[in-house]
């Protein structure tokens, strides 16, 4: 197949690791003629593929394909992906993100590509945006499900949030779990001693860990707030906060003025294939974001054998099982997640039942080959039975 994807840009993200994952497996596995369109991977994420091996990955960068919205910019950078499609002639277009899965539907239908899909890793519109701004995306990527064939879903709830906001039939989703390698998860305890020891961490020490960026509505307010009551109750708790953002410095004048810089560390910005080590070196993951389709932290933590504690928001009550795999709480509370992680804090045995749960549950389902597998299926079914022209009614 000539498989093109689209995607706004490729920094470090779950959405676009997912989409690296893709790629390569449908060139190495499958050998597959790969594209990959994107805009530059702009902000203080970092830039995923410079990060990995993409050989023999075909990549075009265009400039004018960036996250913020610019009507003059937006024009030039639909009509720069259609001149890409147009000289690759793709059978399939996958198209991920908002920006790129509008720009790139419209494209591929105008060109009539056989198998056209999007995948949905979160929803574009949330209840912490203006009213306004939720309608207008909720209505473009109504639009824009039109000039596709099929939407895949990485959480059930991705299904059930746009289904009910009138974006498509519920029968044009289907859910593929987000891939990633989980063979380096699963050896993440051969590493423990040695990373908790760079970072200062001794065996006494119950560390519990935030895979994030520092920025908006990823709920680092909350595990701050939390981590004064958990500190007066579990004082050997150490809390270590991954990835970097606009909010660092905010995050670590507010540690300090609760006098709490001794229980806590940050990573700043770490490339992917460091994650294993840092979720190993952990004991407890909490993901206290208020919107994630399903945050990659959670099977990745699960994955490794650790309980994740998590607002119950979008995916995460498909990974985060109530009292099997970790605890699963009301967004934005305090209180409870104090208590949870305190109960986590002191009880080792606790934390390797729920950690042992969820790794035996959640492996096979989060290993990228089985993504890739099952999206290459719907590739198959799509150019076997649909037509480029079709698109608008299913």
């Amino acid at each position: 197949m000539r498989i093109a994807h689209v995607i706004t840009r490729m920094i470090v993200g779950g959405a676009q690791e997912n989409t690296l994952f893709n790629c390569l497996d449908l060139l190495r596995l499958y050998g597959d003629d790969v594209l990959l369109i994107t805009g530059p991977a702009l902000g203080p994420e970092g830039d995923l593929l410079r990060q990995n091996d993409t050989t023999g990955l075909s990549v075009v960068e265009i400039p004018s394909l960036r996250r913020e919205i610019h009507p003059w910019r937006d024009w030039q950078a639909r009509w720069a992906v259609q001149r890409e499609l147009t000289a690759f002639q793709p059978d399939v277009v996958h198209t991920h993100s908002a920006k790129g899965g509008f720009l790139g539907r419209l494209a591929a239908h105008a060109l009539r590509v056989p198998a056209i899909v999007h995948t949905v890793h979160g929803a574009p519109f949330h209840p912490y945006q203006s009213a306004v701004a939720r309608q207008l995306f909720c209505q473009l990527e109504r639009y824009a499900a039109g000039k596709c064939h099929v939407l895949v879903s990485v959480a059930d709830a991705m299904t059930d949030m746009l289904v009910d906001a009138g974006v498509a039939p519920r029968e044009k989703f289907t859910t593929v779990s987000s891939g990633m390698e989980v063979e380096p998860l699963l050896a993440a305890g051969a590493t423990r001693a040695e990373v908790r020891a760079e970072l200062g961490f001794t065996d006494e020490h119950v560390v519990i860990g935030k895979i994030a960026r520092l920025f908006h509505l990823k709920g680092h307010t909350y595990v701050i707030e939390a981590a004064e009551q958990v500190i007066r109750e579990q004082p050997q708790v150490r809390f270590l906060f991954i990835g970097d953002g606009i909010l660092r410095d905010e995050f670590e004048r507010r540690i300090a003025d609760a006098g709490l810089t001794d229980h806590f560390r940050f990573t700043g910005l770490v490339p992917p294939s460091a994650i294993p080590r840092l979720v190993g070196a952990m004991d407890v993951l909490v993901h206290a974001s208020l919107r994630e389709g399903l945050a990659r932290a959670l099977p990745q933590a699960l994955i490794a054998g650790k309980p994740a504690v998590s607002y119950d928001i979008d995916g995460a009550r498909e990974v985060v099982l109530d009292g099997e795999t970790g605890f699963l709480l009301p967004p934005q509370s305090v209180a409870p997640l104090a208590e949870a992680l305190i109960r986590l804090a002191a009880d080792a045995s606790l934390r390797q039942r729920l950690g042992g749960n969820g790794q035996r549950r959640f492996t096979d389902q989060f290993r990228h080959e089985t993504m890739t597998r099952r999206l290459r299926e719907i590739y198959q079914r799509l150019l076997g039975g649909a037509t480029a022209g079709d698109s608008d009614s299913r």
